[in-house]
């Protein structure tokens, strides 16, 4: 799909980089198109050299973090966010996604297969546009 490989993204809780409070989405509820509950966004996924978050990271299921599944979820995804992070997909499609194993650093084959699961254009392919907030640090 395209030619340039992805910069290294790392977790926001090990950089030392932070969020405006007000900004943080971190902890929020996300929700589907139908309002049914996702899971909750535990960490963000970002560019460090560009200062963008790239994705949510989504816990769901499990009792107190045992057998917690996690996903990632491209900003490109969310739609609104108030009280709550609201997404495009349906539960079931987040559910079916690439398996996210946070132990492992992703290679740019996974992030090229999440961003076409998804069905949006990788951040670093040609034209991309990044969305609006709230989505930078």
């Amino acid at each position: 799909m395209t030619t340039d490989s992805p910069r290294t993204l790392v977790h926001l809780a090990d950089s030392d980089l932070t969020v405006k409070t007000e900004d943080d989405v971190r902890g929020k509820e996300v929700v589907d198109r139908n309002g049914d509950e996702v899971g909750t966004v535990d960490d963000l996924v970002i560019d460090p050299d560009e200062l963008k978050v790239r994705f949510l990271q989504v816990g769901s299921g499990g009792f107190l973090g045992l057998g917690e599944k996690k996903q990632l979820i491209p900003v490109d995804a969310v739609v609104k966010v108030d009280e709550q992070v609201h997404i495009a997909q349906h539960r079931g499609h987040v559910a079916s996604a690439p398996v996210y194993d946070p132990s492992l650093v992703p290679q740019a084959e996974y992030y090229e297969e999440l961003y076409g699961y998804y069905g949006y254009p990788p951040f670093w392919a040609a034209g991309y546009a990044y969305p609006p907030y709230p989505f930078y640090l």
